[in-house]
């Protein structure tokens, strides 16, 4: 889809990469395969960028159980899996890794907390992740009936380029937190790791050439767990090996079956439209990321479906909701590989060592600053691409319309309101999103009916 150049459009851009005179740097498109010791630690990388959150999750549920009531290994490997069928289900033409939704966490410990036994509790929330999945689904069936024509009216660049940002902007505070806290108080150990790590990354994206320009962040994560391993001889406690020393070398994950009860399922089944909120606006991103519609191609409804049989599957089976991560995302724009090969390789070893309790729990011990200062760099990356979604749609913000959109969009999002809708706590992005399309809806009506004093031709190409 063209941009017109003469006026603002509310048609989403056709996203195209600017590259820029820094384009030296290899790219790597979503089809194209990898050789395969070119391809492991490109998706190690992946790997390492998702696993520190993915695995909290069920680590929340099995300490606000008291008990062990999911297995972490069993979400490794179902996030594999997720993934996996995600890219079929996508034609391999939408590279995305899908971990554990922190949308679902409230809602799930609630189950957890009102049933007679934990385990029956979280068997409950289970059938609702079932529910989710399911409703994810239907959405996607009726998008690929209706069209995805509505998106550019609800949710014009004016209004996506700031909720993309907040994407970002949201998860902001959980890297820093990551990067220089330790205990709830400022760590400076923290502070050295999580700021050396980032050092790393920065300077290997601008200097690094070759294989090592696409694998900054893996570098940087050896780095900055290097350097923790030798503070930890002056200041012991920076490394906890802990869990290595209890991880068996091989087991089977364990399963665990659904409960299907209704009161549990009407909690969990708002978390849902976060989701969907949410899994709109990192398409939008990693459409911008790799310079395709993805909306278009392989299409918002298979993207959506996708999801959904993860979601399910891993209802079924005893795991985690799954959902697109913002992790991989930045791992992406940092790195310009797109590769759903190199995507595929991280789904695949992750299901590997699912069953290797000693390969897990190696991986667990990388330090949170190691994680966090990675994060930062991720994290912010995705705000920018909000940033550079609205510069590329040329929003014209003379237009009242545009600028009272991004602006509405940006104070909800940043400010912290919430609201409650059962146990879920709409709030961030995806109350902005919601509020933004009510707000775009509302001004396509009242142009429409010509009440407005601006030229009502921002939405004549959608006619």
């Amino acid at each position: 889809m063209a941009i017109d150049t003469t006026e603002t459009s509310t048609r989403q851009p056709a996203v195209t990469p600017k590259l820029g005179p820094a384009s030296a740097r290899e790219t790597i498109q979503v089809d194209q395969k990898v050789p395969l010791l070119k391809g492991i630690p490109l998706s190690l990388q992946h790997l390492f960028a998702m696993f520190g959150a993915s695995i909290l999750v069920p680590i929340l549920f099995n300490q606000a159980a008291g008990t062990t009531v999911i297995d972490p290994a069993l979400v490794l490997m179902m996030n594999g899996i997720g993934t996996l069928i995600y890219t079929f289900v996508c034609r391999g033409k939408a590279p995305a890794f899908l971990g554990s939704s922190f949308a679902f966490i409230a809602p799930t410990i609630t189950c957890i907390s009102l049933a007679k036994t934990p385990g029956v509790g979280f068997q409950h929330a289970l059938g609702g992740f079932v529910a989710a999945g399911l409703i994810f689904s239907l959405v996607s069936l009726i998008i690929r009936f209706a069209g995805r024509e509505w998106l550019n009216v609800v949710l014009p660049p004016a209004a996506m380029g700031p909720i993309v940002a907040l994407i970002g902007l949201e998860l902001a505070p959980v890297a820093t937190d990551m990067a220089f806290h330790k205990g709830g108080a400022i760590s400076g150990t923290a502070t050295l790791i999580s700021l050396f790590t980032l050092f790393v990354v920065v300077i290997g994206s601008l200097i690094f050439r070759g294989f090592f320009a696409a694998i900054p962040v893996l570098i940087g994560v050896v780095s900055g767990y290097l350097l923790s391993v030798v503070l930890n001889i002056w200041v012991p406690g920076t490394m906890d090996f802990s869990p290595l020393h209890g991880a068996a070398f091989f087991a089977f994950p364990h399963l665990v079956l659904p409960i299907f009860d209704w009161a549990s399922i009407l909690i969990i089944m708002p978390a849902a439209l976060v989701v969907i909120s949410e899994h709109i606006g990192h398409l939008f991103v990693t459409s911008n990321i790799v310079g395709r519609d993805l909306l278009k191609v392989p299409g918002l409804h298979n993207s959506l479906l996708g999801d959904g049989l993860s979601t399910m599957l891993s209802g079924l089976s005893g795991s985690c909701p799954t959902t697109t991560y913002g992790e991989n995302m930045g791992v992406m724009a940092l790195t310009r590989v797109y590769s759903v090969w190199v995507i595929g390789g991280a789904a695949v070893i992750s299901i590997i060592i699912a069953f290797f309790g000693k390969v897990s729990g190696a991986i667990r011990t990388i330090p949170v600053p190691v994680i966090g200062g990675v994060s930062m760099m991720l994290f912010g990356v995705i705000a920018a691409s909000g940033l550079r979604m609205i510069i590329e749609a040329k929003v014209d913000y003379s237009k009242s319309r545009n600028l009272l959109l991004s602006a509405i969009i940006l104070v909800v999002g940043i400010s912290g309101i919430s609201i409650k809708l059962g146990q879920t706590q709409l709030r961030g992005m995806v109350l902005a999103t919601i509020v933004g399309m009510l707000l775009s809806l509302f001004f396509f009506i009242l142009e429409k009916c010509g009440l407005t004093a601006e030229d009502s031709s921002v939405f004549a190409e959608e006619e």
